[in-house]
């Protein structure tokens, strides 16, 4: 789950597999799997950081274990 904003203020959390794609234009708008819109405060690069920490909570991989996997791989 990630906590977000809507432009009013309201803070609200989404389930992050839910999350179909992220646009930024300007406003943040997340499209979820059921076609929905939800358009947030948040910068694109925060929801998308937001969700990256999700999945990682939820598959218990830790931060360091992905960061030296990717950088095995670009060596």
């Amino acid at each position: 789950m990630i906590k977000l904003t809507r432009l009013d203020g309201e803070h609200f959390v989404l389930n992050g597999d839910l999350i179909k794609y992220v646009e930024q234009r300007p406003d943040t708008f997340i499209t979820l799997t059921s076609g929905d819109r939800i358009v947030v405060a948040e910068s694109m690069d925060d929801v998308i950081e937001q969700a990256v920490c999700y999945q990682q909570r939820k598959h218990f991989i830790p931060p360091t274990a992905l960061k030296s996997h990717v950088s095995a791989d670009q060596s």
